[in-house]
């Protein structure tokens, strides 16, 4: 474990009028504890969970890869300010990490491959391949493979979207293989049931007006599939 827990300063909050400062949740969650190396958020598109994920990033000095921005026909100004009102507590220290996203992923494998122009080597860090040549799915493991052989705090959002059902069943493997190695830690937003069912996983579900922890049988991921599994065409019915 490294980050043990995060705290929330709502009192300090500029706004409630715009996001993410608007959202409830973000008001009556004073605190996150993190007691295993492995925490899924769960939650609505819109739940808050993404925007949580990547504000703990930033707090936490964690790069986000991502591609210069144009302009924007609605800019919001606070959209990136919910780090500002973050404290972190740390159990060893601060570590580094990375942030994964598909977004950030494509645009990560563009600068690699930029960098390996000049220096064929820092490929080997990535399993020795171009990741821009790789299938999405191919890449994103070969990424994963090669990041967490090292100690640290990794993010991931929605980490499944390019992953075939096997490929997440591979995911979940790496993922719970490294944390009970003690050298990484894990924060993940995810819509996948294959990766919510590792073992010894902290599930802190986003749906409702706080933030808590809940088992996977609660989750409705777990639900939804379960409901289509046993009943496929009664699922579908309208």
């Amino acid at each position: 474990m490294h980050l043990s827990a995060i705290e929330l300063n709502s009192a300090a909050y500029p706004t409630r009028e715009f996001y993410p400062f608007s959202l409830p949740i973000f008001h009556n969650s004073p605190a996150i504890d993190f007691t295993s190396p492995l925490t899924f958020f769960v939650g609505e598109n819109g739940s808050g969970k993404t925007t949580l994920l990547e504000a703990i990033s930033r707090r936490a000095s964690i790069h986000i890869w991502r591609y210069t921005e144009g302009a924007r026909f609605a800019p919001n100004q606070y959209e990136k300010a919910l780090a500002q009102f973050l404290r972190l507590t740390w159990s060893d220290g601060e570590v580094p990490g990375a942030f994964f996203s598909s977004q950030s992923h494509r645009d990560f494998s563009l600068l690699l491959d930029e960098w390996a122009t000049s220096d064929a080597a820092q490929l080997d860090y990535f399993g020795g391949k171009s990741l821009v040549t790789q299938s999405h799915g191919q890449s994103v493991m070969s990424l994963f493979r090669g990041l967490y052989k090292r100690r640290g705090l990794y993010f991931s959002d929605e980490p499944e979207t390019a992953l075939s059902p096997a490929r997440q069943l591979e995911l979940a493997r790496l993922l719970v293989e490294t944390a009970e190695k003690g050298h990484a830690q894990f924060i993940i937003a995810t819509h996948s049931p294959i990766l919510l069912a590792c073992p010894g996983a902290e599930i802190i579900s986003f749906d409702g007006p706080t933030m808590r922890k809940i088992a996977y049988e609660e989750t409705e991921h777990y639900r939804v599939y379960k409901r289509f599994m046993e009943d496929p065409a009664g699922s579908l019915s309208l």
